[in-house]
């Protein structure tokens, strides 16, 4: 059974947010089925979790319902996140979840990002918050990340509708070839070799600056 969780950060009721979280988790529940696999979708609904996730801050120990959604974060072979776009980046409800978790918690985690705003004008924040997050964090990010603004949704084009689709495929995709870690162990991504080699042919700079009659290093 693939497990895939969508955390949506939304804070309205009803929420454009969770609508696009909604339409992500429909469309990679269909791309996993496509590749025979079962597949359950699971949401994470921060909103409710507010209070607690500000207790966490303050005592460091998660309880209730967030330490069940950590906890089904950290089983799942692949996540959709959706936040609102909050001061051109994703909002401080969004950040603060992911802050929260245990270290490690992403390694190797396929992951699609996703955001919603009134104006298209904030697109950007897929590529310059909530990659370098999830980047960070270690998880694997899918290419298609997904924005909408507000003239996205029903815009009868089918535009919005193919993005998700092509984001959902490429999640299933990586979770069909283990990225996830088969079901909650994490793989975290391997180390290339020619790494360790160019660490070690690396000459330190005080050792040219000698060889080159250098007095010191300043």
């Amino acid at each position: 059974m693939v497990r895939i969780v969508v955390v949506s950060a939304g804070l309205g009721v009803p929420s454009s947010t969770r609508l696009l979280a909604d339409l992500l988790g429909d469309a990679a529940e269909r791309a996993v089925e496509a590749r025979g696999a079962e597949v359950a979708v699971d949401v994470v609904e921060l909103r409710p979790l507010a209070h607690a996730l500000a207790d966490h801050l303050l005592t460091g120990f998660p309880t209730g319902d967030l330490a069940d959604a950590l906890d089904r974060v950290a089983r799942a072979d692949g996540l959709v996140v959706v936040t609102p776009v909050f001061s051109a980046s994703y909002s401080g409800l969004f950040k603060t979840f992911f802050d929260v978790m245990e270290p490690g918690t992403l390694d190797g985690k396929p992951v699609l990002v996703a955001a919603t705003a009134g104006t298209a004008r904030h697109s950007l924040v897929l590529d310059h918050a909530l990659r370098p997050l999830f980047a960070y964090l270690r998880a694997v990010v899918v290419p298609t990340g997904v924005f909408a603004a507000s003239e996205d949704f029903g815009g009868g084009d089918g535009a919005l509708e193919k993005r998700v689709d092509r984001a959902a495929g490429e999640l299933a995709a990586l979770v069909a070839a283990g990225a996830g870690g088969g079901g909650g162990t994490p793989t975290a991504p391997r180390r290339p070799a020619y790494a360790d080699d160019a660490v070690a042919d690396v000459t330190p700079l005080e050792q040219l600056l000698r060889e080159a009659g250098g007095d010191s290093v300043r």
